[in-house]
């Protein structure tokens, strides 16, 4: 199983970044995929995460708005669109798998993933 995140980069605030992530290994049907993200000494927090059955989303507050999660399932492949980039939004940012279905209550915690991508990093500067 690999996750490959690309996509990040410098960017001033306001502007817009589209972060992507290729799966391979088996596939994920029944599995959400979810973006995580870890500024420099802090913890990794829950960013997004899309069913890959039925695409349905679940955001955290601060993403509501700016940010959104799709997939490609026939490419194994799944976004994140970020617009209006704030420099608090700075983080190396990861996709991530769950080896099983993980029920949505689930979603939001790093615990939830087994599979992580090696991060695409995101600086925003004021």
């Amino acid at each position: 199983v690999q996750l490959q995140a690309s996509g990040g980069g410098s960017v001033q605030a306001g502007a817009s970044l589209r972060l992507s992530c290729a799966t391979s290994g088996r596939s994920y049907i029944n599995t959400p995929a979810g973006w995580f993200r870890q500024a420099p000494g802090k913890e990794r927090e829950f960013v997004a995460a899309i069913s890959l059955t039925d695409g349905a989303t679940s955001y955290e507050d601060y993403a509501k708005g700016r940010f959104t999660i799709s997939k490609d399932n026939a490419k194994n492949m799944v976004y994140l669109q970020m617009n209006s980039l704030k420099p608090e939004d700075t983080a190396v940012y990861f996709c991530a798998l769950p080896r099983n279905r993980l029920i949505r209550s689930n979603w939001y915690g790093i615990n939830g993933y087994d599979f992580w991508g090696q991060g695409t990093e995101v600086t925003v500067s004021s």
